[in-house]
């Protein structure tokens, strides 16, 4: 419950930087936009995230066509690497197997310039 409920509460967070924030606009659109999910590997929670420079979608599940797709070994693991997102974190977690990165590199790099105004 806890995972569902900040990936959730993400998602607002989102919205509300898209709305206020000019430099995430710009840095949205200099990027054109970015496709992303969160998910643990067996896929009982997840969440997508389409955002442009207009505007940030959120839902349920993980369709195919995503840029980006963060996968976790479990919810327990999740909430510990979300609760502090930073660099090490992720590659620790990489490195021990229990985070998983679906995708280009270079989109995590765009998605970590965009969590920065959050």
């Amino acid at each position: 419950m806890k995972l569902r409920l900040m990936l959730w509460l993400l998602g607002l967070m989102l919205k509300r930087a898209q709305r206020r924030k000019p430099g995430f606009r710009d840095t949205l659109a200099e990027i054109r936009g970015l496709d992303w999910g969160i998910a643990t590997e067996d896929l009982t929670i997840a969440r997508h995230y389409r955002m442009s420079p207009d505007r940030v979608e959120t839902g349920p599940g993980l369709p195919v066509d995503l840029d980006l797709e963060l996968r976790f070994a479990d919810v327990d693991t999740a909430v510990k690497v979300l609760r502090r997102p930073t660099q090490r974190t992720f590659l620790d977690g990489m490195m021990a197997g229990t985070v998983r990165l679906v995708g280009d590199s270079g989109d995590l790099q765009k998605l970590q310039k965009l969590l920065r105004y959050i």
